[in-house]
């Protein structure tokens, strides 16, 4: 069966009206092709308005703007739609939530990222600990689309393939990565570590990102992709505002997967810890 996969990349602002007007007009441009995943990037709907700002603005899980508008446009546009991260109330901490929609609206996973970026890169940022203010996921999410089972996962996660093999145990055809990758860091192992994972787990990757320079002065790298499980990048959008889009064919998936069994040949099985 085909379907059709497309990665939205943004510049997201600091205020969730402004992004979700973006998203609202790029939505316009989407394929056609039913049926079809849409996948926003990290941060979708706030940037640069710092951490504290975005506690303040957490929504409770299941209720809010951020969350009603995304279920209107999955609905609106009929497609599998997959809110990049927002943030949504966690206790003390907030989490970085990536929510999955589907066509009538209805929300139908939600995905907690599990890797939290602390570590120091040598841009004008310095010094990022996400973990100070967000609380990391503990489970690994798919969502059976009918066209395909796919796996969830965002950004700081690509560095860490075991999770990317647990989410093929789970019956993973594509994995969504939406991302916020820096500027430094992304021109050094963007492309690497996406088609990597698209290689070594024989899956699709849909992997939009942020780009530019945004209100608090970070840059991000852009360069969303969507790759095929035999590494080959089908669309890329290096810099700008767009949808890119590419086919999902199970054909090429199941004989990719016929002709080099990896998932029946490897001697080691993932499980999550806590």
């Amino acid at each position: 069966m085909t379907a059709q996969l497309t990665a939205v990349q943004l510049s997201s602002r600091q205020t969730p009206e402004q992004n979700l007007e973006r998203v609202a007009r790029l939505l316009e441009q989407l394929p056609e092709q039913r049926p079809q995943l849409v996948v926003l990037p990290e941060a979708f709907s706030c940037f640069g308005a710092g951490d504290r700002a975005q506690q303040q603005m957490a929504e409770q899980p299941g209720e809010g703007p951020v969350q009603k508008r995304l279920a209107e446009l999955a609905a609106q546009h009929q497609v599998y739609l997959i809110g990049g991260t927002l943030p949504l109330q966690a206790g003390e901490r907030f989490a970085a939530a990536s929510l999955c929609f589907g066509p009538d609206g209805s929300q139908l996973a939600r995905y907690d990222k599990i890797h939290l970026f602390d570590v120091d890169v040598a841009d004008n940022t310095g010094q990022y600990r996400e973990s100070r203010w967000t609380r990391p996921g503990n489970q690994i999410v798919t969502i059976d689309c009918g066209f395909a089972v796919v796996g969830m996962a965002v950004c700081y996660d690509v560095r860490f393939p075991e999770l990317f093999k647990a989410l093929r145990q789970a019956g993973a055809d594509i994995i969504a990565l939406p991302s916020a990758f820096t500027q430094v860091t992304g021109a050094a192992h963007w492309h690497t570590l996406v088609r990597s994972r698209a290689i070594e787990q024989q899956v699709y990757m849909v992997a939009p990102g942020q780009f530019g320079e945004h209100e608090n002065g970070r840059k991000t790298y852009g360069h969303s992709l969507i790759v095929d499980p035999w590494g080959q990048v089908l669309a890329e959008q290096d810099h700008g505002e767009a949808c890119i889009s590419a086919e999902f064919d199970k054909v090429q998936l199941d004989k990719i997967r016929q002709q080099i069994p990896v998932a029946e040949q490897g001697r080691f099985h993932v499980s999550l810890t806590q």
